[in-house]
């Protein structure tokens, strides 16, 4: 039986670590303090959304790591995994938030470990059964969890039963006991959170809540279940609510909106009237960042959305068929709700009607992974769950998480990553940064993205502190150029390759309009790519970089691409009128998926429609224009 961890000051107070920032202890508060540098100089990696033990359904699928072995193997230690693998990352992470499901926190772990005589709901009782069955019982048993909270069938036993109260405040006073140990400013930051997870019907709403403080704040609360919701309102009031009673603050931060069935970002309020502006401005106010790229697909756009994006598929195959539980199938009328791009469209519309853009938010990206262990690395990359860490059958396995027809293990991606630009690496400058939307999601690759935004940049700026100059004259990522200053709005934009992966293809900005007609356009401009002088547009296309992956042996020869690509751009179709949004994509040259790392591995014969190369990807929080 595991022995619950008794929350004390001592466990509250960080451990002060020599990390080569100024640090102050802060008796009273628990909280080390770190010098902050006066504009962000560089920038920390992580993951906002990663799964323990703690989750039923990364239980119920057989993951027995908790919140130290996560927070350990984000630090760059070695663990292993519930498979029974060594486990280790290449380089650590700089910040972790662990968001295990506030909906039936720690049950199934609980369930799994009381005494059998105990459990009196016939239900409760089948699933102790089952899970005690082996890992097929158990994943039987986390199955049938999974689809009655879909439907909201829940057996009261989950819903209310008795001491629930106590055991989930004992188990969240563990967890926030381990974080507490584990966060170091200035080293590495852990952050407190929880997955909201909201999805009436099977139809992904979730949110990930991430808390900018310490224990003794956070502890004051405890996680929000979602059961019998159908909208995100709730949350909002339960933020509002810990602020008021705490003086707190706290975020929250949508993902998987491919999966929502046009729900997530909706041009009406819940009740499908028209947005009010009071309603968009609540929602920028709790939501200020959206998880554009993990595990279960990218977010950023759709084909059947920008027909003219020839790099608008990646990561879509299989997860545009149905929402998260399959209990819908996804029609093309759906799309629009589902993707960032047209989000951020659709807030120029909406912030046109009412003057307040409900979608003016950031982009980060994170694994989603129910593993406790954060790999978003192609080459080493552990899955979504224990059942499909490295194996030979995983990437042809039929995924019957829902039912999920038509998935498989191939169609999940190796992704990804959050990068924000903070100016000190602790809880406090993370969350602002992710408050001021200057973040950016990758799929992995730890590429540096630069995005500033002004009226009088050149080319020479290049040549001196740009990053400065950025910040001095003009706005970065996630930032709003709101007074027309004459001519079209310039660009500095700067990426560098992830130091130890492939180079890089081209950078791209993509621009979002509304007209006055009240109607949304998009364009993708291709503005500084390798190779300039020999891949001279065609018909207004960039040629493709060329592709130097042998499928065969898992490697690429990397004798293609730029190690580094800046440029200073100027929007050519400027209208000082209408609204608009600019943000940054960054596309590597082609590489091994991790499918094909699987292939060679294991010896697999694949069929040929299986993907066994990528292009891999950065995406920046947009720089808006408006006129007003």
């Amino acid at each position: 039986m595991r022995k619950a961890i008794v929350l004390t000051a001592a466990l509250l107070a960080a451990t002060t670590l020599a990390t080569g920032c100024k640090q102050v202890r802060q008796a009273v508060t628990g909280v080390t303090a770190v010098e902050n540098s006066p504009y962000p100089q560089r920038v920390y990696w992580g993951d906002t959304h990663l799964h323990t033990n703690n989750s039923p359904d990364a239980f119920g699928f057989g993951n027995r790591l908790g919140s130290e072995e996560a927070l350990r193997f984000a630090r760059g230690e070695e663990v292993t995994s519930s498979s029974g693998i060594k486990a280790q990352l290449k380089r650590p992470l700089d910040f972790l938030v662990i968001s295990d499901h506030s909906d039936g926190f720690a049950t199934i772990k609980d369930l799994y470990y009381a005494p059998r005589f105990a459990i009196s709901d016939p239900t409760m009782l089948h699933w102790y059964d089952l899970l005690h069955a082996g890992p097929k019982g158990s994943a039987e048993a986390t199955q049938e969890l999974i689809d009655a909270k879909a439907h909201n069938t829940l057996p009261k036993a989950v819903l209310n039963p008795q001491g629930a109260e106590q055991r989930l405040r004992s188990n969240w006073l563990e967890h926030i006991a381990t974080v507490e140990r584990y966060n170091e400013p200035g080293k590495f930051t852990a952050f407190i959170g929880f997955e909201y997870t909201l999805m009436d019907g099977g139809n992904n709403l979730h949110r990930n809540v991430v808390f900018r403080d310490s224990g003794n704040l956070a502890s004051q609360v405890l996680p929000l279940a979602s059961f019998g919701t159908v909208i995100p309102d709730g949350l909002w009031d339960y933020m509002d609510a810990y602020q008021a009673k705490t003086g707190g603050k706290v975020l929250a931060i949508p993902h998987n909106s491919n999966l929502s069935n046009g729900l997530m970002f909706m041009m009406t309020d819940p009740s499908g009237g028209p947005m009010s502006a009071e309603y968009a401005r609540r929602r920028a106010a709790h939501e200020p960042a959206v998880e554009i790229t993990q595990i279960k697909g990218d977010s950023e756009s759709h084909p059947f959305l920008s027909p003219n994006d020839e790099f608008a598929g990646y990561g879509t195959a299989g997860w545009d068929m149905n929402n998260l539980m399959s209990t819908q199938p996804t029609k093309p009328g759906d799309y629009a709700g589902n993707y960032v791009r047209e989000a951020l469209k659709r807030g120029l519309l909406i912030e046109q009607r009412t003057g307040v853009n409900p979608y003016k938010f950031g982009v980060i990206g994170s694994t989603d992974a129910h593993t406790s262990l954060s790999t978003a690395d192609d080459n080493n990359y552990f899955g979504k769950f224990p059942t499909v860490e490295p194996s030979a059958g995983r990437a042809m396995m039929p995924q019957n998480l829902g039912k999920h027809e038509g998935r498989f293990g191939w169609n999940y991606l190796a992704s990804g990553y959050a990068a924000v630009w903070a100016t000190s690496n602790s809880r406090a400058a993370i969350f602002d940064a992710l408050m001021r939307h200057e973040t950016y999601g990758t799929t992995g690759p730890r590429m540096t993205v630069r995005f500033f935004g002004g009226w009088d940049f050149k080319a020479d700026d290049l040549k001196a502190d740009w990053v400065k100059a950025g910040y001095q004259r003009g706005v970065p990522m996630g930032g709003s150029l709101t007074k027309h200053q004459g001519g079209a709005p310039n660009f500095i934009v700067s990426a560098l390759k992830d130091p130890i992966d492939a180079n890089l293809d081209r950078v791209q900005v993509v621009k979002g309009w509304v007209d006055l007609a009240g109607q949304s356009h998009e364009k993708v401009f291709d503005v500084v790519w390798s190779d300039m002088d020999k891949r001279l547009p065609v018909g207004g296309k960039v040629p493709a970089v060329g592709d130097t992956v042998d499928v065969n042996a898992a490697t690429v020869a990397n004798t293609i691409g730029a190690p580094a690509l800046a440029t200073v751009w100027s929007d050519p179709e400027f209208d000082p009128a209408q609204r608009a949004f600019y943000y940054v994509r960054v596309l590597m040259i082609p590489t091994p998926s991790w499918v094909d790392f699987d292939k060679v591995r294991f010896h697999l014969n694949l069929p040929g429609d299986v993907p066994l190369k990528q292009q891999e990807r950065g995406y920046t929080s947009a720089i808006w224009y408006n006129p007003n």
